[in-house]
């Protein structure tokens, strides 16, 4: 049972690259021939730049963001009201075959096959061993039908997370340096400074905020320097975000956990939820007495967090104004 509550927990709160140089990086050529080094290390090669990718859909919708399309996708798609998963951003499913397997990181070889794919590609979280929603069994099956590549989630901040996907989709032949992706990249640029202005205020005030989720047997409260995004709001634009004092380092440190009796361990003014389906929202939430005495909840002092948004511009240009007016709203 500790397994399985552990897998679902790092699912849900598992969200965004190894260290490394903030260089641009391009493939390397052996005559006609294609190769990256992905984030763990390995040389990726295909015979000619591969244009009939599958990815992790979060995967796929940064590429999109960059200008490189998929024809198949693998994790959460479509919601079980028909419509599109955040996680997978601007990826629209009816121009993408869905390979995703029965269970956690787990896809259908024969779909994946009849495809006919060049390249698979996922996140990869360095705690644990395969890439994400790609388990380590699952891909020494995937490799004989293409060759995977890993793209760092963990352990760096979100502009990093941003540029590795922009290397890679050059790499693949996208127009990373076109009018849109600048445009995506200014108002990025403008929502941040919207945070770092009320991390300012914040602080002034003395006002902090909490980072939070729960599913039915426990709650949790996220580490902010474990999560790419969190971590770049805290350390470059000064929001306020609480560090629990017990991450659960059999889950890789990114939140700590709690019983329903104890989730009023940590206070704050202000609380991200993280809005994922298989996480409770707020509303779910307060009906534990203990969450619903918290002042932030009792006066309804939410914002969300997107925790796996496609790591681009154009998907956190949205991300952090809508959270900027969120906070903003509440304060």
């Amino acid at each position: 049972m500790e397994v399985v509550v552990v897998r679902r927990l790092v699912g849900l709160v598992l969200a965004v690259g190894l260290l490394a140089g903030c260089a641009p990086r391009t493939p390397e050529r052996q005559g006609a021939a294609w190769s990256y080094v992905d984030d763990r290390g390995i040389t990726v090669t295909a015979p000619e730049r591969p244009q009939r990718i599958v990815a992790q859909v979060s995967a796929a919708g940064a590429l999109k963001d960059f200008g490189v399309t998929v024809v198949g996708t693998f994790g959460p798609l479509r919601t079980s009201s028909g419509g599109v998963e955040p996680e997978a951003g601007g990826i629209d499913p009816d121009a993408v075959t869905d390979v995703t397997g029965p269970g956690y990181g787990e896809v259908r070889i024969e779909t994946l096959t009849s495809l006919r794919p060049q390249l698979v590609v996922s996140g990869k979280y360095k705690e644990f061993a395969g890439l994400w929603h790609l388990t380590e069994e699952q891909e020494k099956v995937v490799k004989p039908v293409a060759p995977t590549l890993g793209v760092a989630q963990s352990g760096i901040a979100l502009p990093e997370s941003i540029r590795k996907y922009k290397d890679l989709a050059r790499a693949l032949g996208g127009d990373v340096d076109s009018a849109r992706v600048k445009a995506d990249e200014e108002r990025f640029t403008a929502a941040a400074r919207r945070l770092r202005a009320l991390g300012e205020r914040m602080r002034a005030a003395g006002k902090t905020i909490l980072a939070v989720g729960g599913v039915q047997d426990e709650y949790f409260v996220v580490v902010p320097a474990r999560n790419p995004d969190l971590d770049y709001y805290v350390k470059e634009l000064g929001l306020p975000i609480t560090t629990p004092k017990n991450p659960d380092t059999a889950g890789g440190g990114y939140f700590e956990r709690l019983s329903w009796e104890n989730a009023g361990a940590y206070k704050a003014d202000v609380l991200m939820w993280d809005t994922r389906p298989a996480s409770f929202t707020p509303e779910q939430m307060k009906r534990n007495a203990v969450f619903a005495a918290l002042p932030a909840a009792a006066a309804n002092r939410f914002a969300g967090w997107d925790a796996v948004a496609p790591m681009s511009y154009a998907s956190y240009a949205k991300i952090m104004t809508k959270l900027a007016d969120q906070i903003g709203a509440v304060l």
